[in-house]
């Protein structure tokens, strides 16, 4: 059975960072995720895992200089060594906190560069970082990104994830399936899940338009929830939306969710 984990960067945002942690706890929340920890140490974000005893599950590689539009610098061969470092920091974040898997971004394609050329230096580095990551016990997982939220992204197809995944045949590189992505990409979210389900490491979640919480779109979440139950999904559903409102209130439908299935 699935378990839900409280994505930290796009909920509960009222209050600082750090401060999210006691929020997801009080929620119900026992796992969390987030996109990027690396503004705080990795022992301030220990201590509030232990103070409210939470587990992380999931957190992104270093994306580059975000401030300045990166988005991933693994396409860039010209970023290799600072690709690599960022492995490194990934790692030592990743061990501190007792999380086993990182999802890294691909980038966005600049203008100029052959898109052969940025295939070659992506699969170069994550083969690179799959191996690091497999000394420690950890899986790297890859997703999807639609191109209307992140324009130029390199990864934006379904096809193309899995199909880099099987040739690169890393034992710990896994498909990280965005219900949001794939539906703004492609639809077809139940068979695209079955046709890929030996690849996929972990789920995200968030309704079309709007990117906001089920209910509030297209996406019939009830009928998500219980394919992935029949799927025997074992793994973590990530709620990684931007809340219509406030973040508690936004919870609404995981406490129907849950009240419809005791």
């Amino acid at each position: 059975m699935y378990q839900f984990a409280a994505n930290l960067t796009t909920l509960f945002t009222e209050v600082p960072f750090l401060e999210r942690f006691k929020k997801a706890k009080d929620s119900g929340f026992t796992h969390v995720e987030f996109q990027f920890p690396y503004a705080f140490s990795p022992e301030q974000i220990k201590q509030k895992l232990h103070e409210y005893e939470l587990k992380t599950v999931l957190f992104n590689l270093p994306p580059g200089n975000w401030e300045q539009g990166d988005r991933g610098i693994a396409i860039l061969p010209s970023r290799r060594e600072e690709f690599e470092e960022s492995v490194e920091q990934a790692i030592r974040y990743a061990r501190e906190l007792k999380c086993n898997k990182l999802h890294c971004m691909a980038g966005i394609l600049p203008e100029g560069t052959k898109k052969e050329v940025a295939l070659s230096a992506y699969k170069d580095n994550l083969r690179f970082a799959a191996e690091q990551l497999h000394k420690h016990g950890l899986t790297l997982v890859i997703e999807p990104i639609n191109t209307f939220d992140m324009p130029g992204y390199l990864l934006s197809n379904l096809g193309q994830a899995v199909e880099m995944i099987h040739e690169l045949k890393m034992p710990n590189l896994k498909l990280q399936f965005d219900f949001y992505h794939i539906q703004r990409m492609q639809g077809e979210l139940l068979n695209s899940f079955k046709q890929h389900k030996g690849s996929i490491a972990h789920i995200q979640i968030a309704d079309n338009p709007g990117r906001h919480e089920p209910g509030t779109g297209e996406i019939h979440y009830e009928n998500v929830f219980t394919f992935l139950e029949k799927e025997g999904y074992e793994g973590f559903v990530g709620l990684e939306y931007n809340p219509s409102g406030n973040s508690e209130k936004s919870l609404a439908w995981l406490e129907k969710l849950k009240k419809d299935r005791m």
